[in-house]
C-alpha cells in the first residue's frame, strides 16, 4: 500500500489545512513522522505483490500466470469486488454504506456475489466440480471480509483456492492462491465440515495482490457525526449538498452519491443546472468531476484526482498575492484551496 507522502512546505495563509472534524487524507498535509500502520485485520498479510515465494505447484503457478495475463494490475478484479459489495449494500435504495449494516443472512451472500462478479469480469469458465476452470484447473473462489476468515468446504480438499478479501473499513482488497492440503487446513471444522486455514496455510498463500487499494467509500472515511449530518436533511438534494460540504478533498464515487440521494435521478443532484455544483458555488465550493479538464485542475491544486465516476469537492479562495501556494487560473483570477481563515466567496464556474 502506498504511504501518504507530505507535500512540499508552502508559505502563506493558503496551506492545505484539514477541515475541522475531518480525517487527514491524501492531498492534505499529514502529521509529522506519519507512517502507514498495520490496518486492523490485515496483520497476517506479510507478503507484498511480487514478493511472494515462487510456488512449487505447477498447476497453481499456471493459474497465477493466467490470472496475471487476464488482469495484470488487478484493476478488473478490484472493480468486480467493489461492484459486488455495492450490490450487496444497495445504498441507492437502503442508504446503507457499511458492512455492519448488513443482516447476517445478507453477509453470507457476499461470497457468491464476488464469485459471480469475478467470473463475469474476467470471463472465467465454469469449473467441473468447483467455481472456475482456469488454465485447465478447477479453482474454488472463497471470499472473506477479513484476512484468515475463509472457510473451506470438504469438496475443495486438495483443490486450488482463489482466496479474496476486501474491507471498506481498511479501503483495501487482496487475492491469493493456495492448495487446500491437509497441512494448510485446521484439523477441526464446523458442523458443515468447513475448515479454516492453519497458520502454515496462511503463510503459504501465493498473493497475486495484497493490500491493493479498494475504491474509497467517502462516507466511511468521514467521522461518524459528520456522516450522520450528511443523512440528516429530508431532501435528497440537500443531503447531496451536505455530502460535498463535509467530504471535501476526498474522492466521492457515484455509488456514494446514490446512497446519499436515495433517488433514481441521483446524478442530477450533482450537475450544473440546479444541482450541488450550482447551489454550493456561492459558498466557494467547486466539484471536480472525471472530465479531463477537471482532473487537471484538481491535480494542479494538489487534490486527489477524480477517476471515472468520481468527484472531488473543495472550497477555493482568490489568491491575493503570490505566496507559493498551488493555484489554478479561472475567470481571470488565481484560485487556491481555501483555509479555514478565508472568508467564503463565490467560486468560479469550471470550464466545460
Amino acid at each position: 500500500m502506498n504511504q501518504v507522502q507530505p507535500l512540499p512546505a508552502e508559505s502563506g495563509r493558503h496551506l492545505l489545512e484539514p477541515i475541522p472534524g475531518q480525517l487527514m487524507l491524501p492531498g492534505m498535509y499529514p502529521a509529522p513522522e506519519a507512517g502507514q500502520p498495520a490496518l486492523p485485520g490485515l496483520e497476517g498479510l506479510d507478503d507484498l505483490p511480487g514478493h511472494a515465494a515462487v510456488p512449487d505447484d505447477p498447476e497453481l503457478a499456471a493459474v497465477a500466470t493466467e490470472l496475471g495475463a487476464l488482469d495484470r494490475d488487478g484493476s478488473r478484479m478490484a472493480a468486480a469486488i467493489r461492484g459486488a459489495l455495492d450490490m450487496l449494500l444497495d445504498g441507492q435504495h437502503t442508504g446503507r454504506y457499511r458492512w455492519d449494516q448488513l443482516h447476517k443472512t445478507e453477509k453470507t451472500h457476499a461470497g457468491t456475489l464476488v464469485e459471480i462478479a469475478l467470473a463475469r469480469t474476467l470471463h472465467l469458465a465454469d469449473g467441473r466440480a468447483l467455481d472456475y476452470t482456469i488454465a485447465g484447473a478447477d479453482v474454488d473462489c472463497k471470499f472473506s471480509q477479513r484476512v484468515g476468515g475463509w472457510m473451506i468446504p470438504p469438496e475443495a480438499d486438495g483443490q486450488l483456492l482463489l482466496l479474496v478479501q476486501a474491507s471498506d473499513d481498511d479501503g483495501t482488497w487482496s487475492a491469493g492462491l493456495l492448495r487446500a492440503t491437509e497441512d494448510h487446513l485446521r484439523p477441526a471444522g464446523n458442523r458443515d465440515g468447513k475448515r479454516g486455514l492453519s497458520q502454515s496455510g496462511r503463510a503459504a498463500v501465493c498473493w497475486l495482490h495484497a493490500r491493493a487499494p479498494l475504491q474509497e467509500n467517502a462516507l466511511i472515511r468521514l467521522p461518524a457525526q459528520e456522516a450522520a449530518a450528511v443523512f440528516a436533511p429530508a431532501s435528497g438534494q440537500q443531503r447531496v449538498n451536505e455530502l460535498f460540504r463535509r467530504a471535501q478533498r476526498m474522492r466521492v464515487s457515484r455509488t456514494v452519491v446514490a446512497t446519499v440521494a436515495m433517488q433514481d435521478d441521483y446524478m442530477k443532484r450533482v450537475r450544473d443546472g440546479g444541482g450541488a455544483r450550482d447551489q454550493l458555488r456561492a459558498e466557494g465550493i467547486v466539484i471536480f468531476g472525471d472530465f479531463a479538464g477537471d482532473q487537471g485542475l484538481a491535480s494542479a491544486l494538489g487534490l486527489p484526482r477524480p477517476e471515472a465516476g468520481e468527484f472531488v469537492s473543495a472550497r477555493l479562495a482568490r489568491r491575493i498575492a503570490p505566496d507559493g501556494a498551488r493555484s489554478i487560473r479561472l475567470d481571470r483570477a488565481d484560485w487556491v484551496l481555501a483555509s479555514p481563515a478565508d472568508p467564503p466567496e463565490p467560486a468560479p464556474a469550471l470550464p466545460r
